[in-house]
């Protein structure tokens, strides 16, 4: 069973409607057991980081993700904010994530030859730089829908699997071994969304 998590923070209609119309059965949960159930996992998520952590330390979801995803190795997806709380620390709120990536979320700054609105939103190209199921069936032209202030900075960059430019070139999408996250909605991203999340769903 594909499990997306619920720590209320996130637009999970949108995810698991997506899911469904793939062709995949799935459940929106924030219960312990179920969680524990699970072939694969999603944490989506809209927000501040802070609330965030503090949703999940409050649902006592953080030992059991944690078994999940760094005992078990079960397969995850981290979307958006989901992403930002797999890093080891945010600067926003100045506030320690799940540490699962070695990596650090850090707002975007730009200087005045450079004023770009924050927050990065609409529709951005993707660039893989290195080879993933992930990437199955997407072409070099793949657009994908952003809105987000912040942007997650690896330490490890062999963790990096593409990059988005907006400004500079950032990380729009972590892997880890069974660890996956993207920095843009692949529910709201259309068909390339659908690809993407059928790749995951596959694997």
């Amino acid at each position: 069973m594909i499990v997306i998590i619920d720590y209320g923070m996130g637009n999970l209609g949108s995810v698991f409607n997506m899911i469904k119309k793939i062709g995949f059965e799935c459940q929106i949960s924030s219960d312990k057991e179920t969680i524990k159930s699970a072939s694969k996992l999603i944490l989506p998520g809209v927000g501040a980081f802070e609330n965030g952590m503090t949703q999940l330390k409050k649902l006592d979801l953080i030992k059991i993700l944690n078994h999940k995803v760094l005992i078990e190795k079960t397969p995850i997806l981290g979307i958006c904010l989901g992403m930002h709380l797999m890093t080891n620390f945010s600067e926003e709120g100045n506030v320690h994530g799940l540490g699962w990536v070695n990596a650090t979320t850090k707002k975007f700054s730009f200087n005045e030859l450079k004023k770009l609105k924050i927050p990065h939103m609409g529709w951005n190209l993707i660039k893989p730089n290195k080879d993933h199921p992930l990437f199955n069936n997407l072409s070099e032209n793949s657009k994908f829908y952003f809105v987000h202030s912040y942007y997650v900075s690896c330490i490890d960059s062999s963790d990096s699997a593409a990059i988005t430019k907006y400004g500079f070139d950032f990380t729009c999408v972590l892997v880890k071994n069974n660890i996956m996250a993207t920095q843009f909605h692949p529910e709201k991203s259309h068909k390339y969304g659908f690809h993407l999340l059928n790749s995951f769903l596959e694997l």
